[in-house]
C-alpha cells in the first residue's frame, strides 16, 4: 500500500479535529460543572448582617454619558446605610463629567473628582481609580464600573459576605449585557473561557493558583488594597483587575468569587468596533511580553473555535480521501458541541436568546479573527474607551488561557 501526501496529511487533520473534539468534550462538561456548582453571592443568605463597614463606592468613567445615569441610579438605590461614592472623571470628552457632577450636587453621598490627565507609564482608568483611593477612608473599597447596573440588595449581601466569611476580599461574575448582534454571537463562545480559566472554582481553590478580579465588581478592604501595591502597582496594566485579583491570591489574602447575574449586569462591548478592540486588548499585552506566546493563543483559539467549522463542507459533503468520513463526522460533532457550549451561556450567562447559539460560527470567526488584528496592530497600540495605549505601556499578568 503506497502512502501519498495527501493520506498523511488527512491523518494529521484527524488527530488534530479528534484532540479539539476532546478538548470541547472536557470544556463543555466544565461548563455545566460551574454552573451548577460555582457559588452565588445570594447562595444561603437571608437578611443582611448588622454590621455594616464604611465602603467607599469608586465608579471611574471615561465618555461613558450613556450609561453613567443608570449605574449612579442604581448605586444610589443599595439598601445599605454606610457608603460613599467616588465618582471620578477620566478626561472625558462627551457629558460624563457634567452628569456625574450634577448627580454629585443633588446627592451629598457622591464625591465627584476630575482625575486630570494621567502621567506617562499609567493606564487612564488605573489611574482614575487611584486618585479615587486618594480620597477614600473606608474600611472596604468597591472598584465597579461606569457601564454596571446593580441591584439595591447587591451590596449589602457583598459586605455580608466578606464580613461573615473573613474575606479579605471579593469579586462578582455579572450578567454580562450584549448590546449589539455580534456581541450576541461571540461572547457565548468567549466565556467559554470564564468557566474555565476563571471560574470561581478555580479562584476560590488553594489547589489552583489563579487569583482574578471581574473590574465591574470587587471589594478588598483597605489594608489589602495597600500591602499589595494599590492601582500603583499595576499602572501599567491594561487589565488591571486581573492583575490586581493575582496579586491578592498570590500575596496568600483570603479572596473569593461569587456568581451573581440575578444582581447585577455590565456592559463587555458595544458595537463590533468595541468588540475587536476588546478581543485586541487581551492579546497585545501577551504579544509584547512573548510573540511565540501570543501565536500560540491565537494558534489555539484558531484550532479551538473555527477549524472544525472549515472542515465540515470538504470532509461531510465531498468525500475527498478515505478518511473523509470519520474526519466529516468529528468536525460535525465537534460543531455541535460548541453549538451546545454556546446555547448554555446565552442562557445561563447572558440570558439572551438561545437563538444565538446558531451564530456561533460567526463567534468561532470573529474570536481568533480579534486576536490577529490584535497582533498586526501592536506596534501603534489598541483603542480602549477612545485612548490610545502604546506597546510600552503593556504586560501580561491580567489574561491567560
Amino acid at each position: 500500500m503506497v502512502v501519498t501526501a495527501v493520506d498523511i496529511l488527512d491523518a494529521v487533520l484527524l488527530a488534530i479535529i479528534l484532540g479539539v473534539l476532546g478538548t470541547w468534550i472536557y470544556l463543555l462538561a466544565y461548563t455545566i460543572r460551574s454552573y451548577r456548582h460555582a457559588p452565588r453571592l445570594d447562595d444561603g443568605m437571608h437578611h443582611p448582617s448588622s454590621k455594616q463597614p464604611r465602603v467607599d463606592i469608586i465608579v471611574p468613567a471615561r465618555n461613558e454619558e450613556r450609561f453613567i445615569a443608570r449605574c449612579l441610579d442604581s448605586l444610589l438605590n443599595q439598601r445599605y446605610s454606610n457608603f460613599r461614592i467616588i465618582a471620578v472623571d477620566d478626561s472625558s470628552s462627551d457629558a460624563t463629567a457634567r452628569i456625574m457632577e450634577e448627580f454629585a450636587s443633588r446627592d451629598g453621598r457622591i464625591l465627584f473628582l476630575h482625575a486630570g490627565e494621567k502621567p506617562d507609564g499609567w493606564v487612564g482608568k488605573n489611574w482614575a481609580c487611584y486618585q479615587a483611593y486618594l480620597r477614600s477612608d473606608a474600611e472596604l473599597l468597591l472598584f465597579t464600573d461606569a457601564d454596571s447596573v446593580h441591584d439595591e440588595m447587591l451590596l449589602p449581601l457583598a459586605v455580608d459576605r466578606m464580613v461573615e466569611d473573613g474575606l479579605d476580599a471579593l469579586t462578582l461574575v455579572p450578567r454580562l449585557e450584549c448590546i449589539d448582534g455580534w456581541t450576541k454571537a461571540t461572547l457565548p463562545l468567549l466565556l467559554v473561557f470564564l468557566h474555565s480559566r476563571y471560574s470561581p472554582l478555580r479562584v476560590n481553590s488553594s489547589k489552583h493558583d489563579t487569583g482574578y478580579f471581574f473590574g465591574s465588581y470587587y471589594i478588598i478592604r483597605r489594608e489589602v488594597y495597600e500591602a499589595i501595591g494599590t492601582h500603583r502597582s499595576v499602572r501599567n496594566e491594561i487589565i488591571e483587575d486581573g492583575a490586581l485579583g493575582a496579586k491578592v491570591k498570590r500575596q496568600g489574602f483570603r479572596m473569593r468569587m461569587f456568581l451573581a447575574g440575578e444582581l447585577f449586569s455590565a456592559v463587555w462591548s458595544r458595537d463590533l468596533s468595541s468588540l475587536i478592540n476588546g478581543l485586541s486588548r487581551l492579546i497585545i499585552p501577551i504579544y509584547h511580553a512573548s510573540k511565540a506566546k501570543a501565536f500560540g493563543v491565537f494558534a489555539i483559539t484558531f484550532f479551538l473555535f473555527l477549524f472544525p467549522f472549515l472542515l465540515i463542507i470538504p470532509y461531510s459533503i465531498l468525500h475527498m480521501s478515505s478518511l473523509s468520513t470519520y474526519i466529516g463526522a468529528s468536525s460535525i460533532l465537534t460543531s455541535v458541541i460548541i453549538g451546545v457550549t454556546s446555547l448554555i451561556h446565552s442562557i445561563k450567562g447572558l440570558g439572551i436568546s438561545p437563538a444565538y447559539a446558531l451564530a456561533s460560527p460567526l463567534g468561532s470567526l470573529l474570536i481568533p479573527l480579534g486576536f490577529l488584528m490584535g497582533m498586526r496592530k501592536s506596534k501603534r497600540g489598541v483603542v480602549w474607551r477612545d485612548r490610545s495605549y502604546t506597546h510600552d505601556l503593556y504586560r501580561s499578568e491580567g489574561f491567560r488561557l
